[in-house]
This record gives C-alpha cells, sequence and structure tokens, in this order.
C-alpha cells in the first residue's frame, strides 16, 4: 500500500531502520521516508546520523541510545511509544540489534503491545556471506567474539561446526582470530575475509587460513571486517 504522506504512518510505532554500511546510496526511500515522519529519531551516535540526515536534507529529533544508555532509556522511551510517539531506531551504520543496540527496546516494546517493525536494507555480513565464494545455503552468525574471557572457549566449540561460520572483527584483531582460526579449526580450512563492505576501498581476501593470515601480516589492516569460515567437512561427511 504507497504511503501518501505523514497522516498515514502508524501511530505507536518502533521502526528498526537499517542505514548504510558505507556508501550512502545504499538506503531505501521507504528509511528515508521513516527518517523524515518518525516524531523521534534513535541515533547510536548522533553526530554519525546527523551526518546521514544531512546527506538527504532530512530534518528530525535525534536523541542519543547506545550501549552505555540503554538499560536506563528503555522504560521511558517506551512509555512515551505508549503514549503515541512513533520513533525510528538507527545505529551508526547497518541493521540495529545485529551486534548494535536495538534488542532490549524491540523486546520491551513488544512485551508492552507496541508494535515493532524492522525494514529490510544493509547489514555486513550478508554481503560478505554471499561473496565469499563460501555455501551460503546455511550458516552461523557469531558476531564478534568475546575479547578475553570465553573467547578460545567458543572458538573451541565452533570447530566442528558443519555450517559456514560469519564472525565481525575490528582491524586490531584480525590477525589474532586468524591466528586463533589456525591454531583451532587448522590452516588448511577456508575463509574469506570481507573489509569495507561497500565502500571505496572494499576488498576480499580468499583461500586457506594460512593464506590469508600471511596476507594480513604482510598488508597492514584496515577497517572493519567481516570473516566468513567454511564449516568443518569431516563433520559434514559424517552427518
Amino acid at each position: 500500500m504507497p504511503f501518501a504522506g505523514k497522516n498515514l504512518t502508524l501511530q505507536r510505532m518502533l521502526y528498526i531502520v537499517p542505514t548504510p554500511v558505507g556508501n550512502m546510496e545504499d538506503i531505501t526511500l521507504r528509511a528515508l521516508r521513516i527518517l523524515r515522519e518518525a516524531d523521534l529519531v534513535l541515533a547510536e551516535d548522533t553526530r554519525t546520523t546527523g551526518n546521514l540526515l544531512r546527506h538527504y536534507d532530512i530534518q528530525a529529533r535525534l536523541l542519543s541510545y547506545h550501549k552505555f544508555n540503554e538499560h536506563q532509556q528503555v522504560k521511558a522511551l517506551t512509555e512515551r511509544l505508549l503514549g503515541g510517539e512513533t520513533m525510528a531506531l538507527v545505529s551508526d551504520a547497518g541493521t540495529p540489534g545485529i551486534s548494535d543496540p536495538g534488542f532490549l527496546l524491540a523486546r520491551q516494546c513488544a512485551e508492552a503491545g507496541v508494535e515493532v517493525q524492522c525494514l529490510p536494507g544493509p547489514t555486513a555480513a550478508i554481503p560478505a556471506l554471499v561473496a565469499s565464494g563460501l555455501p551460503c545455503d546455511r550458516f552461523v552468525f557469531e558476531g564478534f567474539l568475546p575479547q578475553k574471557k570465553g573467547r578460545q572457549t567458543r572458538l573451541t566449540a565452533l570447530r566442528d561446526e558443519p555450517r559456514t561460520v560469519v564472525f565481525y572483527e575490528s582491524p586490531h584483531r584480525i590477525v589474532r582470530l586468524l591466528t586463533q582460526l589456525q591454531e583451532t579449526f587448522g590452516g588448511d580450512r577456508h575463509v574469506a575475509v570481507c573489509r569495507e563492505i561497500s565502500k571505496l576501498h572494499e576488498e576480499t581476501v580468499r583461500g586457506t587460513v594460512d593464506e590469508v593470515l600471511a596476507h594480513f601480516q604482510t598488508n597492514e589492516p584496515r577497517g572493519e571486517f567481516v570473516v566468513v569460515v567454511a564449516g568443518n567437512p569431516t563433520t559434514k561427511s559424517n552427518s
């Protein structure tokens, strides 16, 4: 059903709005309309979201909503939604709730009877998975591993996973992750490391863990990374 204007926007609604992970053009027309019409835009970083809104000449009320204040904000925001406001939740990049704030508010709204809609749109994991050349019909999304406690335990638990596994990682820890994959999964496991998705310097490095680790040991890692790891072929053959 087409929308003719702001008066047709549903009230008492939380919209979860994906925003570009790189290229500013990777945003839907519907997302832009919601950002224009919402009573309030909840932003992980108001400066980052402000840049996006200015790019599309959108005037909107912004409120900071991030991992350090979301527990304190959830109740008050839900009450405002129950009072009839419409809000759009965005993160700095991609889809809120996927390794970003969003889950707590969506859960609270669902429990309180506030309608929640998540718009389809950008996320880093799916383009990296599809472009990896590895099986993408069944996969496991792990996001960011713990930085310290529990990191190796989690990797060990995934060693025999038959499905393709997707991780997020920062440039400061990508060599560490690949080294741990080498030690835990084996250096001959196939992997694709994607960085700067949809940006000017987008790159995917494919090969065995040994080969990709050697690449990033000699080429300084830059940007945000998605690491796609082939499932355990031995487990597959025995399943």
